[in-house]
């Protein structure tokens, strides 16, 4: 068994850093640091999928991509016993979880905090997406209110891979005032995984999103 993660600084490849961590799965890490004029990812990572994006993994010598798919496959081979639901009935939630945060939360998240550093969406495209961003974050507040992790009672795949929108949205002031979500990205922070993983990969969200 073989795995290469290639690790793109400021990224969400410090999730699957986490993942591996909390699996105490080995791996081989491979760091790449983003142009400084364009905050793009270098052309060497081009040269291990074509997309030039991050996560990339390679299992076994297959590369793959996308964080939920990544996430989903590295725990039923490796975690299935510690980070996927305990019984079968969470499983419909833990993946309905999993994917939403790349799936529907990350675009208004993210396009909301970048949007100040490139001149802003204007009225109409900022009040909708104003709007997705309160609907999203209320949606994940009220999972959360009475409950330690998204589904059922320990961490799961599915809160690692929240944790990233959570901490853009705090680091560019979207979260708000959801002292459960709040509480929550706390909780998620203190585990010694999540805090190895920027021990080794760096801070998992760039300063200046927060300009």
């Amino acid at each position: 068994m073989s795995i290469v993660l290639h690790h793109l600084e400021y990224s969400r490849s410090t999730r699957v850093i986490w993942l591996l961590e909390e699996m105490g799965t080995p791996y081989e890490m491979v760091r790449h640091q983003r142009d400084p004029q364009t905050f793009r990812a270098p052309p060497g990572l081009a040269e291990v999928h074509p997309l030039s994006k991050a996560p990339t993994v390679i299992v076994d010598g297959h590369v793959m991509v996308e964080s939920g798919a990544i996430i989903e496959y590295l725990i039923e081979r490796f975690g299935s016993e510690t980070l996927a639901p305990a019984n079968a009935k969470d499983r419909p939630a833990y993946l309905e979880w999993l994917h939403f945060a790349e799936g529907t939360m990350a675009s208004p998240i993210i396009f909301s905090a970048l949007a100040p550093r490139f001149g802003g969406l204007g009225p109409m495209l900022g009040g909708f997406m104003g709007a997705e961003v309160t609907k999203l974050l209320d949606h994940v507040e009220r999972a959360v209110t009475g409950h330690d992790y998204l589904v059922g009672d320990r961490l799961s795949g599915a809160d690692i891979n929240m944790a990233y929108l959570l901490e853009v949205a705090t680091a560019s002031k979207q979260i708000g005032d959801r002292p459960h979500l709040i509480a929550y990205l706390e909780r998620l922070r203190a585990r010694p995984a999540y805090q190895k993983s920027i021990e080794i990969g760096g801070p998992m969200i760039f300063a200046a999103i927060s300009a």
